[in-house]
């Protein structure tokens, strides 16, 4: 009865919340300091230089995670939201950080990923997003445009131009030790049509803002940390958390 009284909980605030957001958007746009465009151009973010550089190192280990991708979390099985684009097991996490939470367990597995985020201005959520052979993610947009998102292109399977994304009608092709950004608050879908599987460094990072705007936009984020969204999500990871150490443990 807890349980379901929590999901409800979360449901109507996530509801309630995603309206409200979108309300504010047009007023936050006004203060960007960056375009607005569907994909955005990575000059004046220097740290995407340094993943890309730190490439080798993000990728070993990865593939240290990857031997237990089974055992890794579904997305919705952490973030509930996320049932209305996925209810399968072909969409894997990982996740370092997510709205003032940082697993110190996964983050402690993946030693030189955690140095290089934690080098980063304003990152609110990073994780591996791990996408099996032949699974789609549906058209959806963000709940809030006050961030950006990246991908740093870790693991592609061939052939690169059957895995892609499509953000407000641009399409892009992931490339391997390449970064895409984009503003997810246009509607966006990705497929991997191959017999492999994706994965990508999966970050948001907060837009700059000008003035009031960021701000705003900083007081907003905070808020959210202890939503309870962001509180949910927490339990459901640490849940997870202790049953995989019980099972690596056997």
């Amino acid at each position: 009865m807890a349980g379901q009284l929590r999901s409800k909980l979360v449901d109507v605030t996530n509801e309630v919340g995603g309206k409200a957001l979108q309300r504010m958007e047009g007023w936050v746009l006004r203060y960007s300091e960056v375009d607005t465009t569907p994909f955005l151009s990575q000059d004046g973010f220097p740290w995407i230089k340094q993943l890309e550089d730190g490439f080798d190192l993000i990728r070993a280990e990865l593939d240290a995670v990857l031997e237990y991708r089974d055992e890794l979390p579904n997305f919705q099985d952490i973030s509930t939201d996320q049932l209305a684009l996925t209810h399968d097991d072909k969409w894997k996490t990982y996740f370092f950080f997510g709205y003032g939470f940082k697993s110190d367990t996964n983050c402690a597995r993946c030693p030189e990923t955690t140095k290089l985020l934690e080098q980063i201005p304003d990152l609110t959520t990073a994780f591996f997003s791990i996408l099996s052979p032949h699974k789609k993610i549906p058209p959806h947009r963000g709940p809030w445009r006050g961030v950006l998102r990246y991908h740093l292109a870790l693991k592609i399977p061939e052939p690169a131009d059957r895995c892609g994304i499509s953000v407000g009608d641009e399409v892009a092709h992931w490339v391997e030790g390449k970064s895409l950004l984009f503003d997810d608050g246009y509607e966006h879908y990705a497929w991997n049509d191959t017999d492999d599987f994706r994965v990508v460094l999966f970050m948001d990072v907060l837009r700059p803002l000008r003035g009031v705007g960021g701000w705003a936009n900083k007081a907003l984020i905070k808020a959210i940390a202890f939503s309870p969204f962001v509180r949910d999500g927490k339990a459901r990871h640490l849940d997870w958390e202790k049953r995989f150490e019980a099972m690596r443990n056997r």
